[in-house]
C-alpha cells in the first residue's frame, strides 16, 4: 500500500484485527522526539481500508505538530477504527482494541475523536493504562471539547486581534459547520462574546440542539450555503479538508478559524488562502485545546491548570501570525517551522547521556 515512502516520516503503523469482536483498526505513530504518541481514536465508516489508512496517517502526522505546539512532551499519535460507531461499537470490540493499545506499552496513549466518547475511554481503559480522556468519576479529565472549543475561541480572539486590531468578536458574524462536540461549545462562547453566529451540520438531531438552545442562531442547509453566506470567520468543526478548491475561492470570510482536522484539502490550498486575503489559524494550533486536556489527565488532572494552559492558544496564534507576517508566509507554513523547530531542538537534547 506504500505506506513507508521515504516522506511519511511514520515509525510505526500497526493493523489491528480481532474477528469475533469485528474489531478492525490502525494505529499509527509519527516521531517520538517529544515523547510517546499521543491522539483520539476515530471510530469512522470509512469507504476503504485505504481510505482508513491515508486519514490515520495524516492525522497521526498532524498530532505531532500539534501537541509540539501546545508545550506538550508528546509525540504523533492517531487511530482509527474502520466501522459505524452507531451499530457496531461494542464492549468487546473496545476491550480487543485496548489490548492492542496496551501491547505497545506506552508508545502510544489514545483519548476521544469523532465517534468515541469517554464512556468508551472507560471501557478502553479495562484493557490499558495508556489511556486518558476518561470520564471524571474514574478519575480522567471528563470531555475534551471542552477545552478544545475553548482553545478555538482563543485562537479566534487572537486572529481577530491580528486582521481587525482587537481581540473580540463581538459584533462580527461567525459561521459554524459542525454542531458535534465542539461545535456546541464554540456557539456557547461566541454568542456570550455577543457575535452572531450563523450554522449548519448533517445530523438533524444536532439541529434539533440548536433550535432548542441558542434560537437566535440562524441554521443553513450545508456547508457550501454557509461558506457562500456573508460572514466574517469561518469555523470549520466537522471532518477534515474543508478548504478545497471549490470552498475557498467562494469563502466570504476573512478569518478562518475552526475544530476540525487537516483542514488544508491538499497541498497548495494554504498559499490560495493568502492570495484571497483570507487569514488562516493553522488547525492544529487553535483545536489543541483537547490534546492539553487529556495530557494533564496523565499526570493527575487539574482543569484549572489545563484551562490556564489552552488560554495560551490566544499568544501561540498571534505569534504564529506575526511571524507568518514578518517572513511572508501563509500562517499554515509558519506554525509548521515552529513546531519542527521545537521537534528538532528537543529530539537533540535527547541525544545528552544520562
Amino acid at each position: 500500500m506504500g505506506v513507508f515512502t521515504s516522506d511519511t516520516g511514520h515509525e510505526q503503523v500497526v493493523f489491528c484485527q480481532d474477528k469475533p469482536s469485528g474489531l478492525r483498526a490502525i494505529i499509527a505513530i509519527y516521531p517520538t522526539a517529544l515523547g510517546p504518541g499521543l491522539g483520539g481514536t476515530r471510530f469512522y465508516p470509512y469507504a476503504s481500508e485505504d481510505e482508513a489508512l491515508h486519514d490515520v496517517l495524516e492525522l497521526s502526522r498532524g498530532m505531532a505538530y500539534k501537541n509540539a505546539l501546545a508545550g506538550l512532551d508528546f509525540g504523533g499519535g492517531k487511530a482509527v477504527i474502520w466501522g459505524d460507531p452507531e451499530r457496531d461499537k461494542t464492549e468487546p470490540l473496545l476491550r480487543a482494541y485496548g489490548r492492542f493499545v496496551h501491547s505497545l506499552n506506552g508508545r502510544y496513549y489514545t483519548a476521544c475523536d469523532v465517534g468515541t466518547y469517554v464512556q468508551d475511554m472507560d471501557i478502553v481503559a479495562k484493557e490499558t493504562r495508556f489511556v486518558t480522556g476518561r470520564s471524571e468519576s474514574n478519575g480522567g479529565a471528563g470531555d475534551s471539547s471542552v477545552l478544545t472549543a475553548y482553545g478555538v475561541f482563543q485562537g479566534m480572539r487572537a486572529a481577530a486581534e491580528h486582521l481587525w486590531g482587537e481581540p473580540t468578536l463581538a459584533g462580527r458574524r461567525v459561521g459554524i459547520s459542525g454542531l458535534g462536540k465542539v461545535g456546541k461549545h464554540l456557539t456557547r462562547h461566541l454568542v456570550e462574546e455577543g457575535a452572531e453566529v450563523v450554522a449548519t451540520d448533517v445530523s438533524p438531531r444536532a439541529l434539533a440542539w440548536a433550535r432548542q438552545a441558542y434560537p437566535q442562531v440562524d441554521l443553513v442547509d450545508d456547508a457550501m450555503t454557509l461558506v457562500t453566506s456573508d460572514i466574517d470567520v469561518y469555523a470549520p468543526c466537522a471532518l477534515g479538508g474543508a478548504l478545497d478548491d471549490d470552498t475557498v475561492p467562494a469563502l466570504r470570510a476573512k478569518i478562518v478559524a475552526g475544530a476540525a482536522n487537516n483542514q488544508l484539502s491538499h497541498q497548495g490550498i494554504e498559499k490560495l488562502l493568502a492570495e484571497r486575503g483570507i487569514l488562516y489559524a493553522p488547525d492544529y494550533v487553535v483545536n489543541s485545546g483537547g490534546v492539553i486536556q487529556v495530557a494533564d489527565e496523565i499526570g493527575g488532572f487539574n482543569f484549572a491548570r489545563a484551562k490556564e494552559r489552552a488560554s495560551r492558544i490566544y499568544d501561540t496564534t498571534k505569534q504564529i501570525l506575526q511571524v507568518a507576517q514578518a517572513e511572508g508566509v501563509p500562517p499554515a507554513v509558519a506554525a509548521d517551522r515552529l513546531a519542527e523547530r521545537r521537534m528538532a531542538e528537543v529530539s537533540r537534547l535527547r541525544g545528552i547521556l544520562l
